[in-house]
């Protein structure tokens, strides 16, 4: 597959954002506790330290799409709220999800999310959809 690692960040971005917010309704509660709880799981920061409790985790192609993502340059600065660092981090982590969504390798992708929530000392809860 030959698309641009900005390009897959910018799908992975939505597909985490999507299983952080199905999570959240799986769970339950109010609407404006779960969208604060998904701003604080799908920043730049808490990207970043995700991506580390992780990295270990995969394979080397996956490895190498982190890189890619991590190594590509967006005409925007970083956010305030995070460094350009954990910025270039967390775009790494957003290709990956991007590449195993558009893949169709949702099970994997399940697996890297699970892990992501285990190591952050939550219970995941994810369905495979």
């Amino acid at each position: 597959m030959l698309v641009s690692p900005l390009r897959l960040a910018y799908v992975g971005d939505a597909v985490h954002s999507l299983f952080v917010r199905t999570e959240l309704v799986l769970r339950g509660g109010k609407a404006r506790a779960m969208h604060k709880s998904a701003v604080g799981s799908v920043n730049a920061a808490a990207q970043a330290a995700a991506l580390e409790q992780v990295e270990s985790l995969l394979t080397q192609t996956e490895a190498d799409i982190v890189r890619r993502g991590r190594n590509a340059h967006a005409h925007h600065a970083a956010p305030r709220s995070a460094t350009r660092a954990e910025y270039a981090r967390a775009t790494g982590l957003e290709a990956l999800f991007g590449f195993l969504y558009l893949t169709g390798q949702v099970q994997r992708l399940q697996t890297i999310y699970e892990a992501m929530r285990a190591s952050q000392e939550e219970t995941p809860c994810l369905p495979v959809p």
